[in-house]
């Protein structure tokens, strides 16, 4: 249990990320500079007493296997400090937070290209649904760059052959493929209007040589699709963290006890968060609060990275096996269950981290409030319900092994689904970063859809598609 007093100058990140995005197109491009900048002084800042040290094979210090950056605190103290999952560093390579290595270690490993991107996506370096969907925007446009100056016809299938190794690196995070699909589009566009000057060109030399230089602009716009891609979210998530905070249940000047399971924080989103976003605006609001961390075994992503996150936020937090969860419920110990989500079906059905359908069952039992905390980018209209979403099963060294050390007999036989399904029916409401939606949620996330498409452009937001009767947005 954490009950050091919180350090401001820690809890401010939320903040100031959430309130200084840029999210006009016009400025966009120009502002992720200014934040990648600022993103490597500030690492050094919040990693006080941190050294950086160039990790290799046969580098001292530098984890087995390891490749990139290792950064550990003074005496070999675990790493303190928060971060976001990513970061660009000066010669425009993206680089990202190894997750499997924290609290122990905090490695940043190098992403030059799509294929880089798509390995530390799918070996689970990066994870959470939005934090992938960014990493893999940032790493297609890398590969862009990269072709820039290939023949067209070459281009053209070094990118889409790019855009495909990443879309297939995990199947159940919507983002993954809803990012792709956005730079994808940026690319086309930038294509077909090179294509048109090309054709012009043929009969008109000055416009011949003006056409032979767009194939920086084509890598360049989609870099700024991606860039765009993680402005909104850092904007998104923060919205949707003021939203969630106003249906926080009221239970008086007693502390607000919250149950979360598996990782929702900077890490798995990209700045802000989504569910543990909702519990650092309480956190900020003074309101007295205690969070219950589920470990979330088998990749223990509570027990490694969401008690991390609390830890340097200064927020109070107790960390429980997940099997200790329905003795706290029947003991009148959790007042409310904020989740995640790596895709929400049209009715609303959910994929989670595997664990959150029991919670939601016995949150049901229990007479609790149960909360999905999704960004629109997480909804997947084009998928009826919670039967169609694909589920990713893992390699069964997770479950038989805890951090290389094994735990099973040899040859033990292993089922391991990283998500299972909740279905709407016990889920209390939704929270996005469009208002909280209540049941019936289908025309609720149509409309929800449709809000943050007219705000943000029509290739900003999940296909909403026809949806007679819907309805607007509950308010917070």
């Amino acid at each position: 249990m954490s009950g050091s007093p919180p350090d401001p100058s820690r809890r401010r990140f939320f903040r100031q990320f959430a309130g200084e995005v840029v999210t006009s197109a016009a400025q966009v491009v120009g502002a992720v500079a200014e934040v990648r900048d600022r993103s490597a002084a500030e690492a050094q800042a919040l990693l006080g007493g941190v050294e950086p040290v160039v990790s290799g094979p046969g580098t001292p210090g530098a984890r087995a296997g390891a490749r990139g950056i290792l950064e550990r605190a003074a005496g070999g103290a675990a790493p303190s400090g928060f971060r976001t999952p990513f970061r660009f560093d000066a010669a425009d390579t993206l680089l990202v937070i190894d997750q499997r290595a924290l609290p122990d270690e905090l490695i940043e490993l190098p992403v030059h290209n799509a294929y880089d991107g798509a390995r530390v996506i799918r070996e689970m370096a990066v994870r959470g649904a939005p934090a992938i969907g960014q990493v893999a925007a940032l790493s297609l446009a890398l590969s862009g760059w990269l072709a820039r100056n290939a023949p067209p016809r070459s281009r053209d299938a070094i990118v889409r052959a790019a855009a495909k190794h990443l879309a297939e690196a995990r199947p159940t995070a919507v983002n993954l493929g809803w990012a792709v699909r956005r730079v994808m589009a940026a690319y086309d566009a930038a294509a077909a209007a090179h294509d048109a000057a090309t054709a012009v060109a043929a009969h008109d030399a000055a416009t011949a040589a003006k056409a032979g230089a767009s194939g920086p602009e084509i890598a360049a716009a989609m870099r700024a699709e991606a860039d765009r891609i993680v402005f909104e979210a850092t904007d998104d998530h923060g919205r949707l963290a003021e939203h969630g905070f106003s249906v926080l249940p009221d239970v008086g000047d007693r502390e607000l006890r919250l149950l979360t399971h598996c990782n929702t924080g900077p890490l798995a989103c990209g700045q802000f968060g989504t569910a543990l976003g909702v519990i650092q605006v309480a956190h900020h609001a003074e309101r007295p609060l205690h969070v219950w961390v589920d470990e979330t075994r088998p990749y223990l992503q509570g027990a490694r990275l969401t008690a991390w996150e609390l830890a340097q936020a200064g927020v109070p937090h107790t960390l429980i096996p997940d099997v200790a969860a329905a003795s706290l419920m029947a003991a009148g110990r959790v007042d409310a269950i904020l989740v995640g989500a790596d895709r929400v079906a049209a009715n609303g059905d959910v994929a989670n981290k595997v664990g959150t359908y029991p919670l939601a069952v016995l949150a049901a039992r229990h007479g609790i409030p149960f909360y999905v905390c999704a960004p629109i980018s997480s909804v997947d209209l084009d998928t009826a319900d919670g039967a169609a979403i694909p589920i990713e099963e893992r390699a069964p060294d997770e479950v038989t092994q805890v951090r290389g050390r094994r735990i099973a007999p040899d040859g033990t036989a292993v089922w391991n689904p990283a998500f299972d399904v909740t279905p709407a029916q016990l889920i209390t409401v939704i929270v996005t970063e469009e208002g909280v939606l209540h049941p019936p949620f289908e025309p609720a996330l149509r409309a929800a859809a449709d809000a943050r498409a007219s705000r943000r452009g029509p290739h900003a937001g999940p296909r909403p598609g026809p949806h007679p009767g819907a309805v607007e947005p509950a308010p917070a």
